[in-house]
């Protein structure tokens, strides 16, 4: 009974103390220890004030500071009633949370991946990406836990020209991994060469079909997909020779720059490797062999004389 007096005198002591604070009136007001724990339940404190000096009030007005106070016109005792706006006409109180219906899979589902994204729940609900590796690359997981890379249809297709296990010899001893070439191309004029290193040739392949999707070059053709002139392009020791071919004649050539033009669309050609027989070497030479191509109407632009004056 004695613990319950003291705690309801302290919470009164409490709230009255919002008034004003002064450090002589506050001890002065507390009243021994013996007699403070049997005070009854409504005891009143002194109001306790506060003062802009340190100095007790009669210091304080004999030297005209002014004294200050908040809440004086607030009586402590004075009871106040809340008295809430009147709700409109046709007002319906929201049902409690308790009251309302289960939410559905696929609602918790929407809200989970607004707030963290798909990347945690696996499946987009909202149509993101999820995933992405590269713009044109998006990662799954397979049966054994491997990250398993799945191609996008954008349009082009994917030919590996060559996989091969090189070493790199590092302070340790060697590193090994798996270098890998693709050629990349939708056979209508766009082809693109590229190389790519990893501990897995699933993840070579993967990175080289990336790096030749950012090397697109377009392939200058005839109607009857064939190059419009002839062309040679090098590349470190190894060089290509490209000539166009008459309809029906087909691709003759071996090796990458069968495969380049393949991708490319080119039906009717002549190739020929001179030199190394580096396949990489050869597919980035027979790309700048294909970029050194014009079309006969852009060198007619250029020259700005009819299409029918370049055969005189």
């Amino acid at each position: 009974m004695a613990s319950a007096m003291s705690l309801s005198s302290l919470s009164t002591l409490s709230l009255r103390s919002y008034r004003t604070f002064s450090s002589s009136s506050y001890f002065a007001s507390i009243p021994p220890t013996s007699s403070f724990l049997l005070r009854p339940l409504n005891f009143r404190p002194t109001p306790l004030r506060l003062y802009a000096t340190t100095q007790p009030p009669s210091a304080t007005a004999s030297n005209g500071d002014l004294e200050t106070t908040f809440f004086d016109n607030v009586e402590p005792s004075e009871v106040f009633t809340f008295d809430p706006p009147e709700r409109p006409e046709g007002y319906v109180p929201p049902p409690a949370f308790d009251e309302l219906p289960p939410e559905t899979e696929e609602e918790i589902a929407v809200a989970y991946e607004e707030i963290y994204g798909p990347a945690y729940s696996g499946e987009s609900v909202l149509g993101n990406d999820i995933y992405v590796l590269d713009a044109k690359l998006k990662k799954t997981s397979s049966l054994l836990g491997r990250k398993k890379r799945e191609k996008v249809t954008d349009g082009f297709e994917e030919r590996v020209v060559q996989v091969r296990r090189v070493t790199k010899v590092v302070k340790g001893g060697k590193k090994m991994s798996f270098r890998a070439i693709v050629v990349v191309g939708n056979k209508e004029g766009q082809v693109g060469v590229g190389v790519g290193k990893a501990k897995e040739v699933v993840d070579a392949i993967a990175k080289s079909s990336t790096n030749a999707r950012r090397n697109i070059v377009t392939v200058p053709m005839t109607k009857y997909l064939t190059f419009p002139h002839r062309s040679d392009g090098d590349y470190g020791a190894a060089k290509v020779m490209l000539r166009p071919a008459s309809p029906g004649t087909g691709v003759i050539a071996g090796g990458a720059v069968r495969v380049v033009l393949e991708m490319a669309g080119v039906e009717n050609a002549l190739g020929k490797q001179i030199g190394s027989k580096n396949a990489l070497n050869n597919a980035r030479a027979t790309v700048i062999a294909v970029q050194k191509m014009r079309q006969f109407r852009d060198v007619a632009r250029e020259r700005g004389i009819p299409m029918e004056e370049l055969w005189k």
